[in-house]
């Protein structure tokens, strides 16, 4: 394997642990990983790199909205096994209109390719969310 890039010459040294820098908030993930805002904090240019591939992705697109992006996420990660990030991505498609319904009915459609662990990662996560109060009218 390579070794980490060095930082920048310009680069400042790093603040305490409680003040994020201006390039973390920027890079930083909108499920709130904190893999994420650490990357920010050790290598600025790497994050910043990877956030404009990461808004087409996670953004907006021209045809699919942000709730059905999140849920082709969700069906992958409910597939890799990776529950709390099923959470996360859950949490953000509710943010943008999805139903409990829509997201079951995701996880069902990802459960025919993925079998009996994607179906049981995604109602595991959609549990905990409805015991944590998620679905409820606001």
């Amino acid at each position: 394997m390579s070794k980490r890039r060095p930082r920048s010459k310009s680069a400042a040294p790093a603040p305490p642990a409680d003040k994020p820098r201006p390039a973390e908030t920027a890079s930083a993930s909108p499920y709130g990983y904190a893999w994420s805002t650490w990357l920010a904090r050790e290598d600025p240019e790497y994050a910043g790199a990877r956030q404009p591939v990461s808004a087409l992705s996670i953004g907006p697109g021209k045809e699919l909205s942000v709730k059905h992006r999140e849920m082709v996420i969700i069906a992958i990660l409910a597939f890799r096994g990776r529950e709390d990030d099923v959470v996360a991505h859950m949490r953000r498609a509710i943010d943008h209109g999805a139903t409990k319904r829509e997201l079951l009915e995701a996880i069902q459609a990802a459960a025919v390719p993925g079998g009996g662990p994607t179906l049981s990662e995604g109602v595991k996560a959609l549990m905990g969310l409805e015991s944590a109060g998620a679905f409820k009218k606001k």
